[in-house]
């Protein structure tokens, strides 16, 4: 039963054996030269070895064994328990039932009894859903593996006939699968495979995610997006509702392509502090096939914080009369005012300051500076002022507002360090501004008509109208484009250029902070009629849509912020933690030390590396491998500052309600390993053809001797005792 085999053909055995016999006789005619001395002809002797062993190797000889198979076949039925066997696509007798439901029925009646007449049957299940204990959520994995359920009955498994997989074939971890199949096609083991479910999706609506970031301000709007996929063969006209237990809160009109997907937002606005626990709702078509993917349950934590503004101007006009009073009165804001009056000394009074903020210690308290009709010159900003400014920017997470005025003075800001932070190039042949005759209107974009900024309707259609409506502005700031990385949010109703229309309400990051540059000075105008309505709104949401990221968690004389703010398992978290010392001044030396726990329980120390500029800032970062709640601990010992908070990861939904299934990939398998593969309707045929396999042939195992390690070690030591015996022979 065992026997060498060569991977070599005839011709190429006899055109080796034609070189070893040359070799044969130069090793003999070398001996001959050298007057037959006796250490020639060991050296010779050596060296027709090792041109033997070569030859040898090239053609890959294999010893193989032949192993008898004493043990009774065996066919493993391997059932598929994962989630997205719930998927209700399966009829019988008229009646919808679920993949599961089923597989249940099937071996409730042992279908498999056939195969019992030849062979040993073990049924097995793979991909259930892990009951969540320690050593299940280290793992931080819930899926279908389907490459490890394959390999694991491979490895344990010794007289294997046959494999039944049943499944729908949603594998979404791990390998592919088909490695593992031309192993079994190897010790000629096939896999029949049985799909179950449907190959189309079923008509359905799904609530596929719901992103809500991790906490919300009291007294703000709060945008949640979310995506909502079709499988139904038509438009849906419907309504989305967010309910806080059985009351709705907020609800919104949307469309949803037929056989496609929505990715929106709503709107919300809470009504008290604390967590709340949201749901997500679409309403149920009368032709839906699955009504239990249609909602989504979250929690948002809502808080109270005083955000704290620096307006800085030159003279008192109507845009910095009004925003200083929106401000003023707005319960959630702390301002400072600082007017820098060309002709007169600085402007005093209640909320005024005496001077511009010129030290890290007191700028960084500002959540946002708003930069009016001011520029860097005498008595006005410095050229370390603009450093500052920017420093908080970057650095601190701070917002910037850049609000231009007739004076031109921003322009001044092209030569310092601020231009950096615009979000538009400015024309610099206009420095004090276009005036226009008749009234102008912002016109939102694209993206300014979903954007939070521009957010005064729930409804996008019912906001645009009403941003038509508002008063217009007769004087705007000379802008010839938008820079790259921006966004546009709003254009010029009227003008255009060489770039297209006139952007004049854009933002852009920087840094870890946010700038918005507003190149009117008229929203004052949009009271007319309404009062306060749209104005004080549109200020508010600017202030704290900034201030955002600077109070994801914070304590006395230390804060941190957290990049994405809401991240799944697999995502990288950047963190960033600002640091005070005793005096409220950042700290420019000393450690920041930390640790982030997992929910069960395994600890990462975090490594903080400082960033310099004497902001007091550190940054690290982790990748969370589960979901759920991680505890993150800060401390800084020789500045007695400490922090703990709380971080929500989510876990990724592999396993989805209503995918259609993938038989592609069973079909492959069963391909691979010359089974077959087929519907529910076929599973009786697929059992019978089972049964009549023969028994299994003798396992093969191969030694391959041209890859073994001993086998290049003899060859590599005999060069080298020829290469030494030439030597002490004399030989060159």
């Amino acid at each position: 039963m065992n026997h060498w085999s060569i991977a070599a053909s005839f011709w190429v055995i006899l055109f080796g054996l034609a070189v070893w016999g040359g070799s044969a006789w130069l090793c003999y005619a070398n001996w001959q030269r050298n007057t037959r001395r006796r250490a020639v002809a060991w050296l010779e002797g050596t060296r027709f070895v090792l041109i033997t062993l070569l030859g040898i190797t090239l053609l890959r000889p294999e010893f193989v064994r032949l192993i008898q198979r004493n043990d009774t076949p065996e066919v493993v039925v391997l059932c598929d328990a994962s989630a997205s066997m719930k998927t209700r696509d399966l009829f019988v007798a008229s009646n919808a039932t679920s993949r599961a439901d089923w597989l249940a029925q099937k071996r409730g009646i042992q279908f498999w009894k056939p195969l019992e007449k030849s062979a040993r049957v073990l049924v097995e299940e793979f991909a259930a859903p892990p009951m969540m204990t320690n050593a299940t959520a280290v793992q931080g994995v819930v899926g279908t593996d389907l490459n490890r359920a394959l390999e694991n009955v491979f490895q344990r498994q010794r007289n294997l006939k046959a494999m039944l997989l049943l499944t729908d074939g949603d594998w979404n971890v791990g390998k592919s699968p088909v490695g593992t199949a031309t192993r079994f096609r190897e010790q000629n083991i096939p896999i029949f495979s049985v799909v179950v479910g449907r190959e189309s999706p079923m008509p359905d609506l799904i609530l596929e995610s719901v992103s809500p970031p991790s906490y919300g301000l009291f007294g703000e709007q709060i945008s949640i997006p979310f995506k909502v996929q079709s499988h139904l063969p038509r438009e849906v006209r419907t309504t989305i509702s967010l309910f806080d237990g059985q009351r709705e809160e907020t609800k919104k009109e949307i469309v949803i392509p037929a056989m496609g997907d929505l990715q929106d937002a709503i709107v919300w606005s809470p009504r008290a502090v604390g967590e709340a626990s949201l749901t997500m709702k679409v309403p149920v078509e009368p032709d839906e096939g699955l009504p239990e993917n249609n909602a989504q349950t979250f929690r948002v934590n809502v808080r109270v914080e005083t955000l704290k503004v620096l307006v800085v101007d030159s003279l008192p006009r109507w845009e910095y009369r009004f925003l200083r009073n929106a401000l003023a009165r707005d319960p959630g804001v702390e301002m400072n005012c600082l007017l820098l009056h060309p002709d007169m000394a600085t402007g005093g009074g209640r909320h005024y300051l005496a001077s511009f903020p010129n030290t890290k210690e007191l700028i960084s308290r500002y959540d946002v500076v708003f930069l009016g009709d001011v520029g860097i010159g005498q008595n006005e900003l410095t050229e370390s002022d603009a450093e500052l400014i920017k420093g908080l920017v970057e650095q601190q997470a701070s917002g910037l507002v850049f609000l231009p005025g007739p004076r031109g003075r921003q322009q001044t800001f092209l030569n310092s360090p601020l231009k950096e932070l615009l979000p538009v190039v400015l024309d610099e042949t206009k420095p004090e501004g276009i005036p226009l005759q008749n009234e102008s209107v912002l016109t939102l974009s694209t993206v300014g008509k979903r954007h939070l900024l521009t957010r005064f309707d729930a409804d996008e259609n019912r906001n645009d109208e009403l941003w038509k409506q508002l008063p217009g502005f007769f004087w705007s700031a000379a802008v010839e484009k938008s820079r790259p990385g921006s966004e546009v949010l709003a254009v010029h109703s009227l003008q255009r250029n060489a770039w297209g229309r006139v952007p004049l309400l854009v933002t852009r990051a920087a840094g870890s902070g946010k700038v918005l540059f507003m190149g009117t000075d008229s929203a004052w105008r949009w009271r007319r009629g309404v009062e306060d309505k749209f104005h004080y709104r549109f200020w508010s949401q600017v202030v704290r849509w900034m201030a955002h990221q600077r109070h994801l968690s914070e304590k006395q004389g230390i804060r941190l912020s957290f990049t994405p703010e809401a991240p799944q398992a697999g995502d990288t978290v950047y963190l960033q933690s600002t640091v005070f010392d005793a005096s409220g001044y950042p700290i420019e030396d000393g450690s920041l030390s930390g640790n982030v726990a997992s929910p069960s329980g395994r600890a990462e120390r975090l490594e903080f590396s400082p960033v310099l500029g004497g902001w007091g800032v550190f940054k690290a970062n982790f990748t969370p491998q589960e979901g759920g709640r991680y505890k993150i601990r800060l401390a800084s010992e020789k500045n007695g500052r400490q922090l703990e908070t709380e971080l929500l990861v989510t876990q990724p939904q592999r396993e989805k309600l209503g995918q259609p299934v993938n038989a592609e990939v069973l079909r492959e398998l069963a391909s691979i390993t010359h089974g077959v593969s087929g519907s529910t309707e076929a599973l009786e045929q697929i059992v019978q053809q089972i049964s009549l396999l023969p028994e299994p042939k003798p396992m093969e195992k191969r030694t391959r001797l041209w890859s073994e390690p001993w086998w290049g070690g003899l060859i590599l030591s005999l060069l080298s005792i020829y290469w030494v015996g030439r030597k002490l022979a004399g030989m060159v």
